[in-house]
């Protein structure tokens, strides 16, 4: 695959966990990335995004708790979420736009 997403899993409301995004090209650099979430029945939603020069935008559902960065020479993005709530269970999805490149989705789960 071309993005391949790691870091999910299972927490209770509160807690924190990191996505990382790797893609498999040499660098990011020049490169916007995203990062997209969606939970059952639910659309595809733009969860955070950043921009080739670091400048990032963050849905308002998430401001404050999620913070989106980036390590051009491993060529890979993060998602940090911190102080999870049940509302962020939903399949996560890595994008990098130039390309329409998607990962295959990792799924996080948050428990009341």
């Amino acid at each position: 695959g071309q993005l391949a997403e790691s870091g999910g899993g299972s927490m209770q409301a509160g807690g924190s966990l990191r996505l990382s995004c790797e893609a498999s090209i040499r660098s990011l650099s020049g490169y916007a990335m995203a990062w997209y979430r969606q939970a059952p029945g639910n659309q595809l939603v733009s969860v955070a995004t950043i921009s080739s020069g670091g400048a990032t935008t963050y849905a308002s559902s998430v401001k404050g708790r999620f913070t989106i960065s980036r390590d051009d020479a491993k060529s890979t993005v993060y998602l940090q979420m911190n102080n999870l709530k049940p509302e962020d269970t939903a399949l996560y999805y890595c994008n990098l736009p130039r390309h329409d490149w998607w990962g295959q989705g990792i799924q996080v789960t948050v428990s009341s």
